[in-house]
């Protein structure tokens, strides 16, 4: 029976392991308050801008649905640039894997406002008196709601490539760079994709934080979807919404079918397994291009480039040459490293205290970690409440391929609804019926990142060997005992990398879910996500890197003591 690839190595959870973590926990940390500093006093010589003009007229709408797609497919490249290079990084040089994997999963906990809120003065002072350095932000800002998932999907796929594989790589002689485009990025590729067609909707759930910036009382609003869902909601037109969500549903429809589907279906040749895939998936504009004569051409110039390049980087040595030898790392420099690091942390930490004592106050602390309480217990009980109704409807989904493909816009639309819409409804409710806002808000977190869950564990159970599938049908497993002894076991992996990246959302999400706007009416949950978005739009920038910083620590705990050991448990014992 063929092996089926584990997503969680205990490489994935030595190198994140508890020294690492926490020892750049405070540095990143301490760099973010010095970054913050540095934003308040930018924000003083330059104007963020006065509002653009915008019309809720819908014969905009296509010019400002083209500008979103446009800088939401140039944060995708660029994440996935990012990915591969972060991948390429961390599984080649064991140094760069100590580093960047725990430095990775403390920026993913940074929440998207708290990247704006520094990031929109830097490019302004890049670009003085340019519409670019505005631009530039809202695309940074979207590419932080895309790239960290991609690189732990590609890193992953990385650390996953089967062990007789890699043996025939080294026998073969393969290079860095032929290793890299004849093995680990083909491997990778299928969950990668998935992870990207993720990215791409849960882009849309930050598209009005990014495109509408609130910031030192100030508003700057770019051409775009996001912000004209903004204006609707500042105006009170449901008619306009509704506008905008059509919109949405023909760009979701447009990249699916010209983009993400052709895209898949010529992936799943890169599945690992011994016999043929009844999964796969089908696109008319693939088959088209391959029935194509010029586009068969423009293929093969292309495949025939890459060719070059990797006869061009290939290995100057042969196996039996000294230069092929493994080189252990000396354990001097391992340990300057590791003091250099101490140094650095200590610097950090007393950088911490002198900016808790002196710009907020530790009674401020306190008060702050009790609302991160509220939004941790807030985030537990939606995700638990998201597993019980999207893991079996996921594995339905994985285990019939036609079903798979006839949802899948569907579920890409449903990704990229943006909750925003949703917001004015809760908030007429709440109004209505005198309802508790710390209860009835707290289901807006959920609505943007329970999808991350749903198609992680799609592709979890779509990747699940034919063979294996056979085996249990001849078995005879069905009920309680199919799942425990082999549906679970099969997408846990999967499932726990979704529920990780539904958790960071959910954090994310509650900055904007728990204080919500709906013409002049606000409504207020008590909670982290609340605290960080009223200091946002006060410009308060210490309190800001406060809330961002016991936010960061949650989210860090959190992985430490439930991630990990899912981790641990995902490759010990729940895997095929």
């Amino acid at each position: 029976m063929n092996k089926k690839r584990q997503f969680f190595p205990r490489q994935v959870v030595e190198a994140g392991g508890n020294r690492w973590d926490w020892a750049l926990l405070p540095i990143v940390l301490a760099v973010f308050v010095l970054l913050a500093y540095g934003g308040q006093q930018m924000a003083r010589p330059y104007e963020l801008g006065q509002a653009l003009p915008l019309s809720l007229d819908p014969a905009n709408l296509p010019y400002y649905l083209l500008r979103t797609t446009l800088r939401m497919f140039i944060a995708l490249g660029a994440s996935v640039i990012f990915a591969c290079v972060f991948a390429a990084l961390t599984t080649k040089y064991k140094l760069a894997e100590k580093v960047l994997v725990p430095l990775l999963d403390i920026l993913q906990s940074i929440p998207i406002l708290g990247f704006l809120s520094i990031t929109v003065t830097a490019f302004i002072a890049l670009f003085p008196g340019n519409l670019l350095g505005v631009e530039c932000a809202a695309i940074f800002a979207i590419f932080t709601s895309q790239a960290w998932n991609m690189a732990f999907s590609a890193y992953q796929g990385f650390r996953n490539v089967p062990a007789e594989l890699s043996e025939a790589a080294s026998v073969f002689q393969l290079s860095g760079w032929q290793r890299f485009w004849r093995l680990e990025l083909p491997f990778a590729m299928p969950g990668l994709l998935w992870n990207m067609m993720m990215s791409m909707s849960g882009g849309w759930f930050f598209v009005v934080a990014s495109e509408a910036i609130s910031v030192s009382n100030q508003n700057i609003k770019l051409p775009g979807i996001g912000s004209y869902i903004a204006l609707a909601i500042e105006r009170s037109d449901l008619g306009a919404m509704g506008w905008a969500v059509f919109a949405m549903l023909i760009a979701v429809l447009m990249y699916d079918q010209l983009f993400f589907r052709p895209l898949l279906a010529w992936a799943d040749k890169f599945r690992f397994e011994e016999t043929g895939s009844d999964t796969a998936q089908q696109s008319w504009l693939l088959t088209w291009l391959r029935r194509t004569e010029r586009t068969q051409a423009l293929v093969a110039w292309c495949g025939d480039l890459l060719s070059r390049s990797i006869a061009l980087f290939r290995l100057g040595h042969d196996g039996t040459s000294i230069r092929a030898r493994r080189h252990t790392q000396a354990r001097g420099a391992q340990r300057v490293w590791d003091a250099v690091i101490a140094a650095v942390v200590f610097y950090a930490l007393w950088t911490l205290g002198h900016f808790i004592s002196t710009e907020v106050g530790w009674g401020e602390v306190g008060h702050v970690l009790v609302l991160g309480l509220y939004t941790l217990m807030r985030v537990v009980v939606l995700l638990l409440l998201a597993a019980l109704i999207w893991v079996p409807v996921g594995v339905w989904i994985g285990m019939n391929p036609r079903w798979a493909s006839r949802t899948q816009a569907v579920a890409q639309f449903l990704a990229a609804f943006p909750a925003n819409l949703v917001f004015p409804v809760a908030v007429i409710l709440i109004m209505r019926f005198h309802l508790n806002p710390d209860i009835w808000l707290s289901p807006l977190m959920i609505l943007g990142t329970q999808w991350y869950l749903l198609f992680n564990v799609i592709a979890g159970a779509s990747t699940i060997p034919t063979e294996l599938r056979h085996a249990a049908q001849n078995f005879g497993l069905t009920g309680w005992l199919k799942w425990r002894r082999y549906l679970l076991p099969a997408i846990f992996p999967s499932f726990v990398t979704g529920a990780i990246t539904a958790s960071g959302g959910s954090w994310n999400a509650s900055i904007v879910a728990e204080y919500v706007s709906w013409g002049a009416t606000t409504v207020k949950a008590h909670g982290l996500g609340s605290y960080i978005a009223e200091m946002t739009a006060a410009g308060d920038f210490p309190r800001i890197a406060l809330g961002i910083g016991v936010m960061c620590i949650f989210v860090m705990g959190f992985n430490h003591f439930v991630w990990r050991r899912l981790y641990t448990l995902a490759e010990s014992r729940l895997h095929f």
